[in-house]
């Protein structure tokens, strides 16, 4: 009797990759819905993080590095996106999306430009 109890049965998933792409999926999902109440201090966060990072790009860009003018409606048209989901009732899965959507493209431009 004593020997079953102590015994350890190991089971094999084979999709392990799956079961734990979906866990972190899940949790992330979990955790910006958990943001749901401070959604408004979230859009101000990237109403400033934007204007003092990312609305200067276009300016260095074109004066030091002579990047093309599109960069200019690039940089103000996702800011304005950005004000648009904060303002316009959005939920907050998709502002903080906009939000890193933003910081990407203009990170991108910095890096293609600079680089």
């Amino acid at each position: 009797m004593e020997t079953a109890i102590n015994t350890s049965i190991v089971h094999e998933d084979h999709n392990w990759l799956t079961v734990k792409e979906t866990h972190i999926w899940a949790n992330l999902m979990a955790k910006l819905d958990s943001q749901a109440d401070h959604k408004t201090i979230w859009f101000l966060f990237s109403l400033v993080f934007q204007g003092v990072l990312f609305l200067p790009i276009p300016a260095v860009l074109l004066y030091y590095y002579n990047a093309p003018i599109i960069v200019l409606p690039i940089t103000f048209g996702l800011y304005l996106a950005n004000i648009i989901v904060g303002m316009g009732g959005s939920g907050i899965r998709m502002v903080i999306g906009v939000f890193i959507f933003t910081a990407v493209v203009n990170l991108a431009m910095l890096a293609i430009y600079i680089l």
